[in-house]
């Protein structure tokens, strides 16, 4: 669909979806928080474990990229984490010069639980839509985030 052809009703729509994303995105992220509030990590700090746990070792460069952080900030968290036994810092053995970011089992048990409490939320809300509607949805999803990927 080109934006110069939408037709009025097409604009509503899409910013009604627009508006959708933003309020679905404000709850998950509000929900994140009440669930993390359990657990002695901050918000970004979950951030940067869920990298970790999802893309493996990385430099602080690579996840403060990630992250959309300056690599001052990005190694500060990661000082924090450090001390909580949350991650390491390792020499990479193929370069002695860089210094790699590994999670240890203390981030990946937290990770691991709050991603299951986040499921399982998610689950309770999908409660009342039928399996093709859940379906169409991650499909859709899957779709969207397939091209905003791309842009």
């Amino acid at each position: 669909m080109k934006t110069d052809n939408m037709t009025r009703m097409d604009r509503d729509i899409v910013s009604e979806i627009e508006k959708d994303l933003r309020y679905i995105s404000g709850i998950i992220k509000q929900k994140g928080r009440e669930l993390l509030s359990n657990y002695t990590i901050t918000p970004p700090q979950f951030v940067a474990l869920q990298w970790l746990f999802e893309d493996g070792d990385m430099t602080i460069g690579e996840l403060s990229t990630k992250m959309f952080l300056a690599c001052s900030t990005t190694t500060d968290l990661v000082d924090r984490m450090e001390k909580n036994n949350l991650v390491k810092r390792v020499k990479d053995p193929n370069d002695r010069r860089v210094v790699r970011i590994h999670l240890l089992d203390e981030g990946e048990r937290i990770i691991e639980e709050v991603i299951k409490k986040r499921r399982g939320y998610l689950q309770e809300v999908l409660k009342n839509f039928s399996e093709e509607e859940i379906g169409l949805l991650q499909s859709n999803l899957t779709k969207l985030h397939a091209e905003m990927r791309e842009e």
